[in-house]
Formats: C-alpha cells, structure tokens, sequence
C-alpha cells in the first residue's frame, strides 16, 4: 500500500468513525426509551459504518417530525366539546379516565350508541357488505391489507356497485399493507372507478425514512352514522367457512349512532393526509338522527404526530383505575417498562389480571422476544392464558365489566409508538358482561401458563429468546 492510499484508508476509517460517534450522540440526545438507546449505540459501535447508516434511515425518528409537516395546515379540527350530562354514579366511578380522556382525545365523550361485536369475517364482512349495498351518499374505507383475493374481490364489487349508483366512495390503503397482494387493489380499484389511494406509498430506497409510517387503522364508515372498526382486514383467512390455508380468528365492531362522526373525523384527516382532497358537501356531513343506543363511546386516535402516546396513557390510566378484573386480549405482546409494571401492580392490588395471547402467532420472532416477560408478569400474580390455533388476530381490553377498549391497536411498539391507530373506549355495563363472558369462554379453552412451566424451559430456548428480546426496538 503506497502513501496516498493509506492516507485514502486513514481518512475514510476517521470519517466513519466521526459518523458513528455523531450517530451515537444523536440517539443518546434523542431517544427516549433506555433499551432503545442501548441497542442503537451498541449496534452502531458493533457495526460503525453498517450500524449508522441504519440508524440514521430508521432509528431516527423523523416520524413526528414528518408526520407533522405532511400535516402542515391540515392539523385536525377536534369535535366541538359540549359538556355531556353523565351519570353521578359512572362519573364517579370513572372520574380518572373520563378525565385522562378529555384531556388526551380531540374528541368529546359521544352519548347514544350501539355497539355490536361481531366475530370473525363470517360476521364482520357479511355485516360490512350489507353496510355498503345499503350506503345512499358516503362509504369511507380504511385498512391495512385489501387483498385482490376472493374477499378482497367481493368487496370491490360492491363498492363499485355503490360508486356506480352515485354513491361517494373513497377507499385508502396502508403503503406497506397494500404490497401484502401481488395484484394492487388500489389499481384495481381505479380500474373500477373507485376513488383509492395509498397512505405513503413505499416507493423504495426514497421512501425508507418514512418506512415504519404506517396507518393501521381499519375503519369503515357508511353515510357518517354506521361504522366498523376492530382488528380485522380484508382477506381470505378470517372466515371460518373459508379458513383458507392460513386461518385467522379476530374481532370486529359495528358501531351505530353520533360517534361513527368521529370516525369519519379520522378517515377524512387521514384521507386528506395522503390526497389533499378535502372531504366536503352533504356526502360528507354526518346527519343528526336520532339515538341508536345507550352507549357511551370515544374515538382514541394514536400515532406518531399530535395524537402521540394517547393508547399509551390510556392503558395506563385504565389499569390505575381497574378495582377488580382486567381482560387484555391481544395477539402481539410486546409492552414497555410502564405498561408492565402497571399490569403488576393491578395484579398486587388483588385486581385479577388476565392477559390472552396465542399459543403461537404469525410472526415467530415477536413470540420468542414476548416469552421472556412472562415469569415476571406470572410471578406478580398476573394470569397468561394462552389462546389454540388457529392464530387470535383480536384485540380487547375490559376493565371491570364496564370499561370497554377495541380497535386496531396491539400491546407493541409498532402500535404504541410508530403506527397510527384508531381504538374505541366504551362504558357500558352490558356490553362490559357480554364481551366478559365471550372472554371467558376463550379462557375456558385456552392453556394457562404456569411458574413451573416458565421457569422449565430449555436453555437454549431462553437463550434464543433472550436474544430475540434485544431486538425489540427494531420489531
């Protein structure tokens, strides 16, 4: 090696050095959860050049910042707040999160619902579809995943049977979510005449910095009075007559009355987000009919821009506030430091805590990382039931047979920090019982998880999952 090249190798050695420790800077100033901070700077110092050029492009988070300026003059108009007569007793109960709620929602707490469960798509899509045969000025679609499979395809042609009557239609489709299916269903959509769009389109390597941007949101909202959402998107899988080869059982709502406005409140910022159409006209005006139930709901907007760590607070505010039983339902389980010390100390204070995870998911690496959580949560008094296949895609959180959370959210950091997300809290007590019951009905056929068996495990497959568990910043 002459001079010249080793004054070539010197300085391009010092320049990544220089790089890495700026890198390092960066996620010790800006980061804001320690083992997140410990995996950046460890991977950077393992890998210099490797390790910073993937934290600057991931690691970053650019989220809030990007979110906001993609947003730039179209923040969201919250609801106007009337005060709502609630009942002494409810308020009473509930004061913690009624409050937690006004302050971390732009929306007011919604009198007059009625909210119906319905299980797996054998429910859910027949319930949507006759939402969308029945639609007379608006259907608003959100999802993740639109396969151009057998279900997708069903619901194509319905919405294009709705646009074809005269029926405003607008359909928006994750970026990532869309890429699930071979065949775009956005070009099939347009091909339909069908108004659709991406929600950041992953245009790769341009858009990598925007690639953990994701809206997880699955809503449905027909003529701004009925409305769905949950965890369920629209494939082949979730039907139990037609499980296909990957079956997947989930939970949906249908939701009647003056909070399905709010939903579409979120579609219509969400739609603009990615279009910068503006929703507007009598379509698009929610009208004010008459009550369809005794419900009391609230839209809970999360994601990574102005609505950022509302599920977060929310859990936690629910778990102060539980007195006897919490029902967490959820098929990721990859909670922070706070929701986990949370759901110990519900279970010290003698709140019976019941956390219902499948046997084994979809993504095996998100498994391996969550088992090395459960022998402190089971040693604390918490109760890990473990649901049988086939894969459990529902998310639920009850509280005391009263307090009611669904939508699309799970216990990780994908939902908690970096994708938007849409959940509804109910209070209601019938609804509470019903949907306590169905819980238990799962407990009954589900695998409790015990110390013994925990702390039995093979040491090789702690060891794996003690490593999958160091990658959790990056799940």
């Amino acid at each position: 090696m002459d001079v010249e090249t080793g004054w070539i190798a010197s300085g391009i050695a010092a320049a990544v050095f220089l790089v890495a420790v700026a890198s390092a800077v960066h996620a010790l100033l800006q980061r804001r959860e320690t083992g997140t901070v410990i995996a950046w700077v460890g991977l950077i110092f393992l890998l210099p050049l490797a390790g910073s050029i993937l934290y600057w492009l991931l690691g970053v988070n650019r989220i809030r910042r990007r979110a906001r300026a993609l947003r730039d003059g179209h923040s969201p108009s919250p609801a106007p707040r009337p005060s709502l007569a609630v009942d002494p007793v409810l308020s009473a109960r509930w004061q913690g999160l009624l409050g937690s709620g006004d302050t971390l929602s732009p929306f007011t707490l919604s009198a007059g619902n009625r909210v119906t469960p319905l299980f797996d798509g054998d429910e859910a899509y027949a319930a949507m579809l006759e939402a969308i045969d029945s639609a007379k000025q608006s259907i608003a679609l959100a999802t993740y995943i639109f396969d151009t499979d057998r279900v997708g395809r069903h619901f194509a042609e319905r919405l294009h049977a709705a646009h074809e009557r005269g029926v405003e239609v607008r359909v928006l489709i994750d970026g990532i979510g869309v890429r699930y299916s071979r065949r775009s269903m956005i070009a099939h959509l347009r091909r339909l005449g069908v108004r659709s769009a991406a929600f950041l389109p992953a245009h790769l390597p341009r858009s990598l910095a925007a690639f953990n941007l994701r809206n997880h949101r699955k809503l449905l909202i027909v003529d701004g009075a009925s409305a769905f959402t949950g965890g369920m998107n629209i494939r082949q899988g979730h039907c139990r007559t037609d499980p296909g080869r990957h079956p997947i059982r989930d939970l949906h709502f249908q939701v009647d009355g003056p909070v399905a406005d709010q939903l579409q409140r979120v579609f219509s910022e969400d739609w603009r987000f990615a279009t910068s159409e503006t929703l507007s006209g009598p379509a698009w005006v929610a009208p004010a009919g008459p009550e369809a139930g005794t419900i009391l709901c609230r839209g809970l907007p999360d994601g990574p821009d102005e609505d950022f760590e509302v599920l977060q607070f929310t859990l936690l505010a629910a778990l102060a506030e539980a007195r006897e039983q919490v029902t967490v339902l959820t098929p990721y389980f990859l909670p922070e430091v706070g929701l986990l010390s949370a759901l110990k100390t519900a279970a010290l204070r003698g709140v019976r805590v019941d956390l219902l995870l499948p046997e084994r998911s979809n993504l095996r690496l998100v498994d391996w990382a969550s088992n090395p959580l459960h022998a402190e949560l089971v040693e604390r008094g918490c109760r890990i039931w473990l649901t049988p296949p086939p894969f459990n895609h529902g998310k639920l959180m009850l509280v005391d047979a009263c307090w009611v959370l669904f939508g699309s959210a799970n216990w990780d950091p994908r939902s908690l920090r970096l994708n938007f997300e849409f959940n509804l809290e109910c209070y209601d007590a019938d609804l509470g019982r019903d949907l306590s019951e169905w819980a238990a009905d799962l407990r009954r056929a589900s695998r409790l998880l015990t110390l013994p068996e925990i702390r039995q495990r093979p040491i090789p497959l702690r060891l794996r999952d003690g490593a999958a568990r160091l990658l959790t910043p990056y799940l």
